[in-house]
């Protein structure tokens, strides 16, 4: 082998930490009789038919990875869960690792990949990297399939929350990357659920105060995500109403994690003191089933505090805003008794 060739088969080996498919073996001048050789030795190992590493011991993530896209062959990129890994959409690692092919390919169509889910698609395009690092879908697109892919709304909208609060991804480009898809679940709610956060709305919880507390019932628009400065300190507000003290934080287990509440906790009791400002604090059911006693809440709250305008029913069937209204004294000219004379 001469010097170009070795430096090749080096830089290959080092790429795909240490995973090699049989073609690839060739550039390192080795023969089908020396992989075999190798593999009865014990100094190679399969890990796919026709994939192999170039070590002994456990593999590690990497280069299962490398031997799941060499297997699947031509084309293959991670996607799913598995790019979600890879972009750092998610913290732990899906069982399976997901693959998608082009839609015209089926690789191991005669014996599935063991470990390995095979999605034929042509709408996920892949995400420019140098060659040595693994193939994977682009992250807009990798929100995409796996909204596609979810089971409830609340759960594809998670995805998109996520990626937008670690900044992963904004929704321009999640907007252009469901244009470019003609049929897609969920695209009305998805196309206002975008709109929502690009204003501010990241959390399932925010979307839905915004849509079913807030619009539904004519609040005032609050600002999403405001920052304030407190006593030289900077915090941020899920909901506040300028000019009105009034603000509203969502909790929620599934989107906060419970030393974030505790700590979201301690500074609302901290402001209290510092802060004229007034609080709600909802959680799920407040913004779900009890929304309309939520917007009744705030309403209330910002009328007191100089709100001129007045809150409506939604159309949930007795709406407690409605149940307000109905219920309030007939304001006008008072009844006059009859007189009869005796």
């Amino acid at each position: 082998m001469d010097e170009y060739a070795y430096r090749d088969w080096i830089l290959l080996l080092d790429a795909q930490r240490g995973i090699v498919a049989r073609p690839e073996a060739r550039l390192g001048d080795i023969s089908t009789r020396g992989v075999e050789r190798r593999l009865k030795s014990g100094r190679w190992r399969r890990m796919h038919r026709g994939v192999y590493a170039t070590f002994t011991g456990e593999a590690p993530r990497e280069a299962r990875l490398w031997a799941a896209v060499r297997r699947a062959g031509a084309g293959a990129m991670l996607s799913h869960e598995t790019a979600a890994e890879l972009h750092g959409l998610i913290d732990k690692p899906a069982a399976n690792v997901h693959l998608t092919v082009p839609h015209s390919r089926r690789p191991a169509q005669d014996k599935p990949i063991r470990g390995v889910v095979i999605h034929r698609s042509d709408l996920s395009r892949p995400q420019r990297l140098p060659p040595w690092q693994l193939p994977r879908t682009r992250i807009e697109d990798t929100v995409l399939d796996l909204v596609a892919a979810a089971r409830t709304f609340d759960e594809a909208y998670g995805w998109i929350s996520r990626a937008l609060s670690r900044d992963l991804a904004t929704a321009g480009m999640l907007r252009e990357a469901l244009a470019a898809r003609s049929r897609f679940r969920w695209r009305a709610w998805l196309t206002e659920a975008l709109a929502d956060a690009a204003e501010g709305a990241h959390f399932p919880l925010e979307r839905r105060y915004a849509r079913d507390v807030e619009r539904a019932h004519g609040l005032p628009e609050a600002r999403r995500q405001a920052r304030r400065t407190i006593e030289g300190k900077t915090h941020y507000k899920d909901n506040w109403y300028p000019g009105y003290g009034v603000c509203v934080e969502l909790d929620g287990a599934a989107y906060h994690p419970p030393e974030q509440i505790r700590q979201d906790k301690h500074r609302d009791n901290v402001n209290l003191v510092s802060d004229d400002a007034r609080t709600f604090r909802f959680g799920l059911v407040d913004v779900t089933e009890r929304a309309c006693v939520s917007a009744a809440m705030v309403a209330a709250l910002l009328r007191r505090n100089g709100w001129q305008g007045r809150p409506h029913p939604c159309r949930r069937p007795g709406c407690a805003v409605g149940a307000e209204r109905r219920s309030a004294p007939r304001q006008g000219r008072p009844r006059q008794e009859r007189r009869t004379e005796s």
